[in-house]
């Protein structure tokens, strides 16, 4: 029963523990963390992140994030760019928070993604253009900040005038079931699915089916 100030709605959570930090990312690329014990229980309307922290002007809050030191997600910008990172890498102790995404010209950051463990994960990455491309998760690098490596073949001129983009790149294992969002339809893959969608890091991948190729959002299903 969260309630909200007029004109605001529920954007994201993330779970964790009481003395872990919370970990917020915002449209330039920046990470921010603060106590998880300081903020305001569930009850009310919480109090704005922009009280305890100061984002460069015009940017806003996209993503938090919480979990262990340890805990690796990948870090992508809808220009099709990519690395992995730790949730240690993204702490920052300065109200400023630290450059942790180079995001490019016209570029967003797009939500990031849990990786278990790299070696045995593989990625999926869908352009606006309906391809899907999937490789292995180890053929990215894992950074400390930066632009990452290309993960899908996205023109850079078109990325910059906003017209060719990654509108999403998930992890997942070989066990799990990639479900692929389409309006109101769904498309469920086994990885066995996805033979068609293999191929090395920053290719262009290939067509999704029919009525599947204006992709909203993609899930990971776990076997359990």
């Amino acid at each position: 029963n969260l309630s909200y100030k007029a004109g605001d709605k529920f954007l994201t959570s993330s779970q964790g523990k009481s003395n872990q930090n919370a970990i917020f990312l915002d449209t330039t690329g920046r990470s921010y963390s603060l106590q998880a014990h300081t903020l305001p229980s569930a009850r009310g309307q919480g109090e704005p992140l922009t009280g305890r922290l100061t984002p460069p002007s015009g940017a806003t809050f996209i993503s938090t994030l919480m979990g262990k030191d340890e805990d690796q997600y990948l870090l992508c910008t809808d220009a099709g760019y990519g690395f992995i990172g730790t949730i240690a890498d993204m702490q920052s102790k300065n109200k400023a928070g630290k450059n942790l995404i180079t995001v490019p010209d016209n570029a967003r950051v797009l939500n990031p993604a849990a990786i278990v463990d790299p070696e045995k994960s593989w990625i999926a990455a869908v352009s606006n253009e309906g391809r899907m491309l999937v490789f292995p998760a180890a053929d990215l690098p894992q950074m400390a900040r930066g632009k990452g490596n290309k993960m899908i073949s996205i023109n850079s001129a078109k990325a910059a005038a906003r017209e060719e983009l990654m509108v999403g790149a998930v992890a997942f294992g070989q066990e799990d079931t990639l479900l692929v969002y389409a309006g109101k339809r769904h498309l469920k893959m086994k990885f066995a699915d996805l033979e068609h969608y293999l191929g090395e890091r920053g290719r262009r991948g290939n067509k999704l089916p029919r009525g599947f190729q204006n992709v909203d959002a993609m899930e990971v299903v776990g076997k359990d």
